[in-house]
């Protein structure tokens, strides 16, 4: 299963339908939050489920900051990172995902692409393909769950 992965649109989502487009095989997309109805566009613009969380943009929707999603064996904490404080560190983000029994957590907010494997879990953010921050390239990450247990986690700079 491959699931392209996303954060941060801010209300421009074209880069992500382009990227879409290039890359066969998309099984699901993720949000991550900010801009929650930017996932609802664009899952009327593409032929695969698109999952998302709000953001801190988002507080004023009833939808749910944090969601868990069980995938070939894993267990996937998806998040915007705002509650966890990301933008001060990924501990408290580390310890929810510890607590919930999450070994992989995605995670927007700070704009700036992470990928970090920490005592079992991955830590992983796409930044934003959108609004980057931090000095990086415009970017989303891409799952790959081979079916046995095993997956990999990409982070793409495309040309834009």
């Amino acid at each position: 299963m491959k699931i392209m992965v996303i954060s941060d649109t801010h209300g421009r989502f074209d880069r992500v339908i382009n990227q879409y487009n290039k890359i066969k095989g998309i099984d699901k997309i993720i949000h991550l939050g900010d801009y929650y109805k930017d996932a609802k566009k664009i899952q009327k613009l593409v032929n695969v489920e698109v999952i998302a969380v709000k953001g801190n943009l988002d507080a004023q929707l009833g939808q749910t900051p944090n969601k868990i999603l069980h995938i070939d064996g894993h267990s996937i904490l998806l998040t915007h990172g705002h509650l966890e404080d990301v933008k001060s560190g990924l501990t408290k983000l580390y310890y929810k995902s510890l607590s919930l029994s999450c070994d992989i957590a995605l995670f927007g907010h700070t704009h700036i692409p992470t990928k970090l494997q920490s005592d079992g879990i991955m830590l992983l953010n796409p930044g934003s393909l959108t609004i980057p921050k931090g000095g990086s390239e415009p970017s989303f990450a891409l799952l790959n769950f081979d079916g046995n247990g095993k997956y990999s986690a990409e982070l793409i700079c495309p040309d834009i």
